[in-house]
């Protein structure tokens, strides 16, 4: 049993090593120099040769700056699209019956399994048409789209999952259905909400391919997110040389994911458990 024990402990060990040390390189190799990141790669940076500059410099001459204020809006404003009109529908497909009522669930179901690279071409034409591309509001319809089959599965079997007898009792009150659901169903589902908000976060803050695809007609870059930015970092920094910047800027992209996972990150098992309980 022992013997067990520690040979599971041990590639646990070596399994977190593995994950977390790519991660605590490129932050200290952030605050090195071309040459100690070239000549030392693996070394610490020297406690007074420090180069914080780095994060300057991608911020200001790489545009993090610019680039971090669009990631913030499109995310934020999709992540709110997605868990507010993800929750409304998952509340109506899970609380009330209809004999297409299931039908709709699996149509938003089957965006789960398709991917979302078949619909590129059409998509594209159409967001052209409607004078989209190249715009914020653009991206954050398509990520808002491309976003609510998840939402609503998870949200549907966390509904499912709160006692009829909460909407009963809010109904006898005098609550409509608008204010049992606004006052009391949804309240009780803030972990599965969160837990929505925070793989969809995830999901839209690092996206590039719809990014891509509908900003890259933008010669001046005026809509482009963190990703595009990277992208266009590494490019010059594989001529240029600089890779303290580059790796500045990943630090930069990854921090807020880091950040929100570990503030919200109790309420994830329970909204995936709860959500995973009926579909």
């Amino acid at each position: 049993m022992k013997i067990s024990r520690v040979f599971l402990f041990s590639v646990l060990a070596a399994y977190v090593l593995w994950v977390v040390f790519p991660m605590v390189w490129v932050a200290y190799s952030s605050l090195k120099s071309d040459k100690e990141i070239f000549v030392h790669a693996f070394a610490l940076p020297e406690a007074g040769k420090l180069h914080p500059e780095n994060y300057a410099r991608a911020w200001a001459e790489a545009r993090f700056g610019d680039y971090f204020l669009n990631s913030v809006i499109v995310t934020g404003v999709s992540v709110a699209l997605i868990t507010l009109l993800g929750a409304m529908a998952a509340y109506a497909l899970a609380r009330f019956t209809h004999r297409l009522g299931r039908a709709v669930f699996w149509l938003f179901l089957a965006g789960l399994m398709l991917p979302a690279q078949l619909a590129m071409v059409p998509l594209f034409f159409e967001l052209r048409a409607l004078g989209l591309l190249n715009s914020r509001l653009g991206l954050v319809l398509v990520y808002t789209a491309n976003g609510l089959p998840f939402a609503i599965f998870i949200l549907a079997g966390f509904f499912q999952t709160l006692p009829r007898s909460l909407y009963e009792a809010a109904v006898v009150d005098g609550c409509t259905e608008a204010g049992a659901f606004w006052h009391v169903m949804l309240p009780l589902a803030r972990p599965g909400l969160v837990t929505v908000a925070v793989f969809q976060f995830i999901g839209v803050w690092k996206e590039y391919f719809f990014a891509f695809l509908l900003l890259s007609g933008d010669p001046a870059g005026a809509a482009r997110t963190l990703p595009l930015g990277l992208a266009n970092l590494a490019i010059t920094a594989q001529y240029q040389g600089d890779q303290g910047m580059l790796f500045a800027g990943l630090v930069l992209v990854t921090l807020p994911i880091l950040a929100v996972y570990v503030v919200l990150q109790n309420y994830l098992v329970k909204g995936v458990t709860a959500g995973a309980v009926k579909g």
